[in-house]
């Protein structure tokens, strides 16, 4: 099994406060890592860690087998931030466009080719938007934009999507559909971690969990974390966890 992320003996700090402590963990390819813990307990900090974005205070980090610091192949990781689905942008582009934008690693300097566009129209018919190719980005539903941006992810043929609360202000029919195609996603042999406040999703679709609160509480299949008490050790007694039901 190759691991496509490893930490080992993580801590990463803003000023005196850690953030993240101690963490290791690794994903492996084809693992679908639901990546869980309250408000401010270091998930997308680690999530940053994981991709490269920030760099430890202590401890490694490998991306693809190369510290992730110096990983260069960004094509290879597609990252919706949380701001994805509030923030359309200003910039007057079309979803073919966004999407095209996830081929220009692989063309380098050259022009983009009939098979590029070719990728483009199927990542943009594998996520279902093919009939909004031509409209504004800005005028996209939160749920249609986090659609272009897993898009332009595949035209980039990524192995590697990173998905910070990906479904904020989507509704829940969309949300639904939205976690049918990441499972679908997932069954192609892409790998994916999520964070996602609603835990009832996460153990629903991944089949590995990491619970943090600043400490990893937990790192395992969903199984063992279900079984386990690391969901009231990393929320406390008090902590307030969002349930889900079908």
């Amino acid at each position: 099994m190759t691991a496509v992320v490893s930490l080992e003996n993580v801590t990463f700090a803003y000023g005196e406060q850690p953030a993240v402590r101690d963490v290791s963990l690794t994903v492996d390819q084809g693992d679908f890592l639901g990546l869980i813990g309250p408000n401010g307990s270091g998930k997308t900090t680690l999530l940053h860690l994981m991709l490269g974005l920030h760099s430890p205070d202590s401890g490694s980090i490998e991306l693809f087998g190369e510290p992730a610091s110096a990983f260069s192949e960004g094509e290879r990781i597609g990252y919706v931030s949380q701001q994805a689905t509030s923030r359309g942008g200003t910039m007057p582009v079309t979803v073919r466009e966004v999407v095209t934008m996830g081929r220009f690693a692989h063309a380098g300097h050259s022009r983009l080719t009939e098979a590029d566009h070719d990728i483009v129209t199927d990542a943009l018919e594998t996520v279902g938007i093919t009939a909004l190719a031509d409209r504004q980005v800005t005028q996209l539903s939160g749920g249609q934009r986090q659609r272009a941006f897993i898009a332009r992810a595949l035209a980039s043929e990524a192995d590697l999507l990173a998905l910070d609360e990906p479904t904020v202000g989507v509704d829940a029919e969309s949300r639904d559909e939205f976690y049918q195609l990441l499972d679908s996603l997932n069954d192609s042999g892409i790998t994916i971690i999520l964070i996602e406040h609603d835990i009832g999703v996460v153990t629903d679709r991944a089949n590995r969990i990491a619970c943090l609160n600043t400490e990893l509480y937990h790192h395992g299949d969903t199984e063992s974390f279900v079984e386990s008490d690391a969901l009231t050790e990393a929320y406390g007694t008090t902590g307030h966890v969002v349930e889900h039901h079908h």
